[in-house]
């Protein structure tokens, strides 16, 4: 039942809240799929969580009751369950974006749209410390600044700093070939390198002045540095791929020992106008994606960090399903 109940909150997007004041369960994001909105909020039922964003307008209601319980309510039925407080961008997780603003103009991110300024090193560890110990792990994205090299470098000085918290770090950055090496030399325990779309076509589309290749590359240098189950990739669902396109790029990274990470497309940046994938195709892909995992035997819940730790955007094989 979750997962399908799953699918079709993933396809609705959004939720308004009733009830009891509940801001402290309110996360908001300068990356990622909540990206420049109001904020999100994630409903958890049986250990397991979705994320949806906020919004007055949206068909999904939760009623939070006090205390983090909730009732959500969607096309005539009621789950009972509870919210979960955010650490930074997620629970359990400091997920935090380093530089809030990129040279990049991908069509289906926010941030180039609404760019933010970089924080400082500083910052970002006072804002690990704001919310440690109650995590996890540290999880650290970023967009591009000047340069795909300066980029790196600033992130592998906050990942130094980091280390001071003891807790496993995870890394997506835009990569080159050497990427891998460096950011496990500075302590890195996870890195996830986004493919994106399911086809080099869609990629040259979809991300002007990217190749994708250098992230595959990268990927597959990953693997034997951080293990099995350890090296992750995005790739989006509702981009204009088909189910085969997507089948075989699901089964190259598995075959490849990299976890793919479906994501539902969110509309926005230059696609704000197109439409999350239908239910019946996240479910359709995740049980692809849930068979190839198996078959190469991958396992998602051994994963530390980023977005196959969270689970809130996605539907994750072995977690979800």
């Amino acid at each position: 039942m979750w997962a399908e109940l799953k699918a079709r909150l993933l396809n609705a997007g959004t939720v308004y809240i009733t009830g009891v004041f509940a801001d402290e369960y309110i996360a908001r994001s300068r990356a990622g799929p909540g990206a420049g909105k109001a904020g999100s909020i994630f409903f958890s039922m049986d250990g397991r969580r979705v994320r949806l964003t906020l919004s007055d307008t949206g068909f999904v209601e939760i009623q939070h009751t006090g205390n983090g319980q909730a009732l959500l309510r969607y096309e005539g039925e009621e789950y009972s369950g509870i919210l979960e407080k955010p650490g930074l961008h997620c629970p359990r997780q400091a997920y935090l974006t380093i530089t809030g603003s990129c040279i990049f103009q991908c069509r289906y991110c926010n941030v180039w749209k609404s760019p933010g300024p970089r924080r400082s090193i500083d910052e970002i560890e006072e804002m690990v410390a704001s919310v440690f110990p109650d995590i996890d792990a540290i999880s650290l994205t970023s967009g591009v600044l000047t340069d795909i090299h300066e980029e790196e470098r600033y992130t592998l000085e906050a990942v130094r700093r980091l280390q001071k918290f003891h807790l496993p770090i995870g890394v997506s950055i835009y990569p080159d070939p050497e990427t891998p090496r460096r950011l496990k030399d500075a302590g890195v325990s996870e890195v996830k390198f986004n493919l994106e779309t399911a086809t080099d076509h869609l990629f040259s589309v979809m991300c002007p002045g990217l190749v994708r290749d250098d992230a595959l590359t990268a990927l597959r240098a990953a693997v034997p540095l951080f293990g099995r189950n350890h090296v992750f990739s995005n790739i989006i669902l509702g981009l204009g791929e088909t189910d085969e396109e997507m089948t075989a790029c699901i089964e190259q990274l598995c075959q490849d020992g990299i976890l793919p990470v479906i994501r539902p497309l969110t509309p926005g940046g230059d696609l704000i106008d197109l439409h999350a994938p239908l239910p019946d195709r996240i479910i359709r892909i995740a049980r692809i994606h849930e068979e190839m995992i198996r078959r190469y035997g991958l396992d998602p819940k051994e994963a530390l960090t980023m977005c196959p730790s969270c689970t809130g955007c996605d539907l994750i094989p072995g977690r979800d399903t």
